[in-house]
Parts: C-alpha cells; sequence; structure tokens
C-alpha cells in the first residue's frame, strides 16, 4: 500500500494505491457481482443514479447505485477496505473520524451516462465541521473512458458552490464549473483509492467501453457530525430508498 499525491494535488486530494490485494480485489469484484445479478437481493436500497435519463439499455441501469452494501454482507464492515480506509481517515481527519456510510457504484459497459460536476457536502445540510475523507475504491481498474473520478484540485477551498438538482423528480444535485478550470483525473488500478474531501468539485464520465467500471465508497466524518446527523434522521438512505426506478 502506497500513499500517492501529484504534485498539483493539495490535502484535497489523495491516492492510495494498492490499499487491497489482488486476491481481496477478487473478493470484492465476487461480491458486487451477486449483488448486480440479484443473487444477493439489494433492492431495497438499489437505485438508477442516472434516471434523469433514458436508459441506454432497457434492462440495465444507467448508473447503479446501491446504498449501505455492508448491511447485506455480515461482517463486511470489518472486512479490509472498511478497516484500512478507517485507518487512513484517522490520518486524514483526525482520531474523532468513524464510519458515516458507504455505497456501491456500477457503470456497466457502454451505458455512457456522466455523473455530472458537485461536491458531496451539498447532500448534507448544514454542517458545523466540514471536515471529512470519502475513499472511492476501484472495483476494477478504473480509466478515462470507463468512468474514473475527475477533481478540481483545491476546490474544496472555495466553500460550497450553489447546487441544484439535474431534474425534476431526480435527486442528484450538480454546479456549474468554469471551463477554464484545472481538472485531473483520477486513473486507478483495482484495488486503489482516490480520497476526497467533502467540498471537492469532481464527476465521472460515462462508461463507452466494453469494460464494467464498479467502485466502492466508504465515508468518514467526525463523531459529533456522524451524531448529529443521525439526530436530525439523515442517515444516508439507510432505512431504504423508495424510488427503485
Amino acid at each position: 500500500m502506497a500513499l500517492r499525491m501529484m504534485d498539483i494535488w493539495t490535502v484535497d486530494l489523495q491516492i492510495v494505491e494498492d490499499l487491497l490485494t489482488e486476491k481481496e480485489v477478487k473478493i470484492y469484484q465476487d461480491l458486487t457481482s451477486k449483488m448486480l445479478s440479484g443473487e444477493i437481493d439489494t433492492s431495497r436500497h438499489r437505485h438508477d443514479l442516472g434516471n434523469a435519463s433514458e436508459r441506454k439499455k432497457e434492462d440495465v441501469e444507467n448508473i447503479c447505485q446501491i446504498m449501505w452494501p455492508s448491511l447485506y454482507v455480515d461482517n463486511l464492515d470489518q472486512g479490509p477496505l472498511h478497516m484500512r480506509t478507517q485507518a487512513v481517515a484517522n490520518i486524514i481527519i483526525g482520531e474523532d473520524a468513524v464510519f458515516d456510510f458507504d455505497m456501491f457504484l456500477s457503470k456497466a459497459p457502454h451505458t455512457n451516462t456522466d455523473t455530472p460536476w458537485h461536491q458531496d457536502e451539498s447532500y448534507w445540510g448544514d454542517v458545523e465541521d466540514t471536515r471529512s475523507a470519502s475513499f472511492w475504491m476501484a472495483v476494477d481498474d478504473a480509466f478515462k473512458d470507463n468512468g474514473c473520478m475527475w477533481f478540481v484540485p483545491g476546490s474544496h477551498r472555495r466553500g460550497l458552490c450553489d447546487h441544484r438538482f439535474v431534474k425534476d423528480g431526480c435527486h442528484v444535485r450538480t454546479c456549474d464549473i468554469n471551463d477554464d478550470e484545472v481538472k485531473v483525473a483520477g486513473e486507478i488500478r483495482a484495488g486503489s483509492v482516490t480520497v476526497h474531501h467533502g467540498r471537492t468539485l469532481h464527476y465521472t464520465r460515462g462508461n463507452t467501453t466494453d469494460k464494467p467500471r464498479r467502485a466502492y465508497v466508504t465515508a468518514y466524518r467526525p463523531r459529533k457530525m456522524v451524531d448529529a446527523f443521525r439526530q436530525r434522521g439523515f442517515d444516508h438512505g439507510e432505512k431504504g430508498i423508495k424510488d427503485n426506478t
């Protein structure tokens, strides 16, 4: 495992290479394949994150999102991904960093649906403590044409941008960015992760290749903030997603 920071990147964005071993990656590939096929039934937390556009394939989500996948596999939240991202989060955020939620994202071959530019914090409401770390683990090799993460370095320092829903009835948010912004592609191998701050602007292209692009996300916040979220009933969809379209 190696921590890599590119020269033009700031502390809002890092890459941890080879967080998981090749053997461990295969286990996550198997588990997520079973979730996608329905062998592991995640329908209560599964929906199409790309439902603002017509489906490119009738029986495949534009962007499959499964919230709280760790609820469906015993002790998955005690596995190597969660344990190692927790350790890195404690380094980046501090000893008060705790697990907030996880999710699984899949862009199937030739679904070609972007995830628009946004800041994660736009979904959270007001927060007193903005420290955060979101880990995007590539289940498959992630590169530009199949939908790796893109970032605007240093954008976490600007504050929260104005966001809007991409379409009525769709909960996906987006914001405007300047065409001349410096944008960096986080191309990574399966088992490696990108790590970004809640205010870091990011997006992913659609998958235009023959290869799948799956990602498993774990997110961490200060304990007081997670407690505050739960007290006001904000649980990142843990109770279930009503719209399974």
